[in-house]
């Protein structure tokens, strides 16, 4: 049996006997969107798995979307609190976003839907990120005239090279499942349908296997870089709240939320006419 060690929503800790320790997203009316309340939850929960975190760790989320972002309903009006708002929810999601990088167990990421904003760095994090092809990465902060965040701006050209990160961060094209992987943003794109079987798989094979090589071996692939995410992190957080005040930034905000413009959470359905993201 599994059991459900954390009820908190809108994040859930599931712990498997197998010694998988799986983090849901779990608020697919809303696409998982990062409000300061599910930033603060996935905070929370990621803390408590790193202090715990088995033989792996499996991130995956419910719905349709993986996570379309930050909400930009919750920062519309807040007018010259915008900033201030929008710094506590970076500083709570980079906060999860370190917890996960430094895991010394294997991490495991699940993408379907939409990964867009920050939901992207929250996608990359893992170690090993499988995404459903009909998966959709979309950055897309600057077309609301905002900064990346969530590590985005710090994983991307590590894993693409400089001119790939660039024309992801500047130009918001979209990148489906396919061509993730051709771009090597994710481990591997599987059908929808074999997703979470495929990624619960991957970890408890990891979760069986030799934990003292694996963790080893993980801290050789991170050495040395975990404060060097940390100091960009903060800089990130900085950068977007101080755009976030700004007129350009409110304007293009604004200007979004009126035009109907949103994500397709959940394959279109109650999320995507609930949740606005900063993609």
């Amino acid at each position: 049996m599994m059991s459900v060690l954390a009820s908190t929503e809108p994040v859930r800790i599931v712990r498997h006997p197998d010694g998988v320790v799986e983090l849901r997203l779990d608020d697919p009316g809303r696409g998982n969107a990062l409000d300061l309340r599910t930033a603060e939850a996935l905070r929370d929960t990621a803390v408590e798995v790193a202090a715990d975190p088995g033989g792996a760790v499996l991130l995956r989320s419910t719905g349709g979307s993986f996570c379309v972002g930050g909400d930009l309903r919750a920062f519309a009006g807040l007018g010259a609190g915008t900033g201030a708002y929008v710094h506590a929810v970076a500083s709570a999601a980079h906060a999860a976003i370190q917890a996960l990088y430094e895991l010394p167990v294997p991490l495991v990421t699940a993408v379907r839907g939409a990964a867009a904003g920050g939901g992207i760095g929250l996608a990359v994090v893992g170690d090993i990120v499988l995404a459903g092809r009909s998966a959709r990465f979309r950055l897309a902060y600057t077309a609301i005239g905002l900064t990346p965040d969530c590590g985005a701006s710090w994983f991307l050209p590590r894993l693409l090279g400089p001119r790939r990160a660039a024309d992801l961060i500047l130009t918001n094209r979209v990148l489906t499942g396919d061509d993730a992987e051709r771009w090597s943003l994710v481990s591997r794109s599987v059908d929808d349908g074999e997703l979470d079987g495929a990624a619960r798989r991957i970890a408890a094979d990891l979760a069986a296997g030799a934990g003292d090589a694996l963790r080893a071996s993980k801290g050789l692939l991170r050495v040395g870089a975990g404060e060097e995410l940390r100091r960009h992190l903060a800089e990130e957080a900085r950068l977007i709240a101080a755009l976030a005040d700004g007129r350009q930034a409110q304007d293009r905000m604004a200007s979004f939320l009126a035009s109907g413009s949103r994500p397709k959470a959940d394959d279109g359905r109650a999320g995507a006419r609930k949740a606005e993201s900063v993609s």
